[in-house]
């Protein structure tokens, strides 16, 4: 397991809105983090603070570039489309699960949670990620830092009882295009390179969404190759042009 966390900031959905949109705009990224860093330094003190909260967004949206590039790709081409930010939620969800392992692994767990519980606590998600990658000195503020980010995103809310949190759960819904990128997504970032068809739309990091893709579209999907395994056992894998660059294995 990569034991990087990498996630260091709260990362506001505004922020992220304005990443993709200087990506479509212009491909230099200098000027992107420079833009970058004029809008966020009103909200964000201190130099140390705007270089990890500059460093979060330019993984996301810039450095992607080089490690999912055709993902990035498509989302580019599909984020000036969407109309709404629960719309451009789903892309940026994607590209911080392609990034981020850490953001991966809590969502995970939040969505593990989320199928007998409708509530989470820090706490909670805390000693889980201290259970699998063991008690390093950034682990619980950037535990912390990746639930805030769901705060700002609509996807935990808090409650009456200090850090204990809803889990906004199947609450967004999109066109299939966008359900098919999202789960290409997903599996970009899954540690094995194949998974069940029911296990693939059921992955417990995608617990705000709703997916309505049948076998039927995976078959005449670009990004996904179907092996079937007998009776109805459909093994899933991204087509090596949406597979990480040998480079960066």
């Amino acid at each position: 397991m990569d034991k990087g966390i990498g996630f260091s900031r709260t990362i506001k959905l505004d922020w992220l809105d304005l990443a993709a949109f200087l990506c479509i705009q212009q491909t230099d990224p200098k000027e992107i983090k420079q833009q970058l860093e004029n809008s966020i330094s009103a909200a964000v003190k201190g130099n140390d603070a705007r270089r990890k909260t500059l460093d979060v967004l330019s993984a996301i949206w810039i450095k992607t570039e080089q490690t999912a590039p055709k993902l990035r790709e498509e989302a580019l081409a599909i984020f000036p489309t969407l109309s709404s930010s629960a719309q451009r939620l789903w892309i940026h969800y994607g590209m911080v699960l392609a990034c981020y392992p850490f953001f991966r692994r809590v969502t995970a767990i939040i969505g593990q949670r989320s199928r007998i519980e409708d509530t989470i606590s820090r706490k909670f998600v805390k000693e889980k990620m201290a259970g699998e990658y063991g008690q390093l000195g950034a682990l619980n503020r950037s535990v912390e830092r990746v639930m805030a980010s769901l705060m700002d995103w609509g996807l935990l809310a808090k409650t009456e009882e200090k850090d204990i949190y809803k889990i906004v759960y199947k609450q967004y819904r999109a066109e299939k295009q966008i359900e098919s990128w999202l789960l290409a997504c997903a599996l970009f970032a899954y540690p094995a390179e194949t998974l069940a068809f029911n296990d693939l739309v059921r992955l417990p990091e995608l617990f705000p969404f709703v997916f309505t893709l049948g076998i039927d579209d995976f078959l005449r999907d670009p990004h996904f190759e179907v092996q079937r395994q007998g009776g109805q056992l459909h093994m899933i894998s991204l087509r090596s042009a949406f597979t990480m660059p040998n480079s960066f294995r």
